[in-house]
């Protein structure tokens, strides 16, 4: 943690883990580990970054913010 004023605090991460545990944790539990890195894979490289969009990047997914970058 950084102190009062310091620009460090992470809040985008915050905000992330904030909708993980939202939108895929809170269901049910997991049957194994490896059945949640596979969920939380698929959430994060599938829906999240691929489908849901985000309102700081003007409601556009990541894919797509990072697609215009490069071609602009």
């Amino acid at each position: 943690m950084s102190r009062k004023g310091n620009c460090w605090d992470n809040s985008v991460l915050e905000s992330f883990f904030s909708s993980l545990k939202r939108e895929l944790l809170d269901t049910a539990p997991f049957e194994s580990r490896t059945v949640a890195r596979q969920a939380i894979f698929e959430y994060i490289e599938v829906f999240y970054n691929r489908r849901r969009r985000h309102s700081t990047l003007d409601d556009l997914t990541p894919y797509e913010f990072e697609r215009q970058a490069q071609v602009a």
